[in-house]
């Protein structure tokens, strides 16, 4: 019945789309950032075998 009730439940909205807009900006990085991490992580891991590999070459010379 206060003409002034309907207006104090518009401004949290307002409120609300810039603390919604920041949630998505926020899981947006965090997304960005598993993809990095993930792509160095593979190719960490690639490197790795790679390295693996050799010594196992040189290993498997010396023994011959």
């Amino acid at each position: 019945m206060d003409p002034g009730a309907g207006t104090r439940k518009e401004r949290p909205k307002a409120r609300e789309a810039p603390a919604r807009l920041e949630k998505v900006k926020q899981r947006s990085a965090q997304q960005e950032l598993k993809q990095r991490q993930r792509a160095e992580i593979y190719a960490l891991n690639r490197v790795m075998t790679e390295l693996e590999q050799q010594q196992f070459d040189s290993f498997c010379r010396q023994m011959q």
